[in-house]
């Protein structure tokens, strides 16, 4: 099992069931990619994002996977167009200005699953900046009148290490 299969949150997992079967998972700014492999070993198709996809090389001749290398902080904006995704995946990761597009790339019966640092982490550690850490309730403002939510929680948590999260798990109404 590689390693990654292993770290993915289990916020994620928690809801990992709730992603429909059929269409693609877009595993947003992922790193190494733990999110997307877990799905792809559940024979989905994921698309990988990131502004470095080096530690993704071992996935180029993967059918069921697709890499883009882009920096959604830079002018160019929002690379995916028109693409509708089944489950949009981002962990660990805060660009305001795309949160809209995020939210508009799930499908009807779609789901974003969100997990980031929040407002107080900074007392932990990284990030501090609050350019990068999500106020009381923002995931909800960035949902509201568009998806259901299946279940939210801003929180503090003491393992692995000290940090304070915001996740969300909403669906699309199809």
């Amino acid at each position: 099992m590689h390693k990654n299969l292993v770290d993915a949150s289990p916020w994620i997992l928690r809801f990992a069931d709730a992603v429909p079967d059929k269409g693609t998972v877009l595993d947003l700014a992922c790193g190494g990619g733990r999110h997307g492999r877990f799905f792809l070993a559940r024979g989905q198709k994921v698309l990988f994002l990131d502004r470095d996809i080096a530690a993704l090389s071992d996935l180029a001749e993967t059918p069921s996977a697709e890499l883009i290398e882009a920096d959604l902080e830079t002018d160019a904006g929002w690379p995916l167009a028109d693409r509708l995704f089944e489950a949009v995946i981002v962990t660990n990761y805060l660009w305001r200005p795309i949160l809209p597009q995020i939210v508009s790339a799930i499908a009807p019966g779609g789901l974003l699953l969100y997990e980031t640092f929040a407002l107080g982490n900074e007392a932990f550690g990284r990030p501090r900046n609050p350019n990068f850490l999500l106020k009381a309730g923002e995931l909800l403002e960035a949902v509201s009148g568009q998806l259901e939510v299946l279940g939210y929680e801003h929180l503090q948590l003491d393992t692995p290490s000290p940090r304070v999260i915001q996740h969300i798990a909403a669906r699309r109404p199809s």
